[in-house]
């Protein structure tokens, strides 16, 4: 079961909780057990775990990621855009979460982002759903 989840990001660096829009997956494919996969199919962005609870540590995950891969450095790419590629490096670009009783089984405060780093840009995120068969 695959599905692909659309999200227009805002900013330059923008992180976004897609949580819902992963767990909406899972409900419309009624996965009751099993894995979700999700991945990100663009070198300037990422997939990333974090607390969804307070928005001040997007904001903080993003300044700190600035502070270390600053935008004045000598880069070489052409682009200009070496920065967002070395902050998807460090982020990643996939996970597997279980799902466990129809739902993602993340921490008490754990959502899933979407890590823009060289927006704003329509963004894809690849879902796929292994479901876990019991036999009876």
């Amino acid at each position: 079961m695959f599905v692909q989840i659309e999200v227009q990001t805002r900013y330059k660096v923008d992180i976004i909780d897609i949580t819902a829009h992963i767990q909406a997956a899972i409900d419309n494919q009624e996965v009751k057990e099993g894995i979700c996969f999700t991945f990100c199919p663009h070198t300037t962005a990422g997939i990333v775990l974090n607390e969804n609870w307070d928005i001040d540590v997007e904001k903080d995950i993003a300044m700190a990621l600035q502070h270390v891969i600053p935008d004045t450095l000598p880069y070489r790419h052409g682009e200009g855009n070496s920065p967002a590629h070395i902050k998807s490096v460090l982020t990643g670009s996939d996970h597997f979460i279980f799902i466990e009783s129809g739902k993602l089984k993340l921490g008490k405060w754990q959502g899933i982002f979407l890590a823009e780093f060289d927006g704003p840009r329509r963004r894809n995120i690849w879902v796929k759903l292994l479901s876990e068969q019991h036999s009876g």
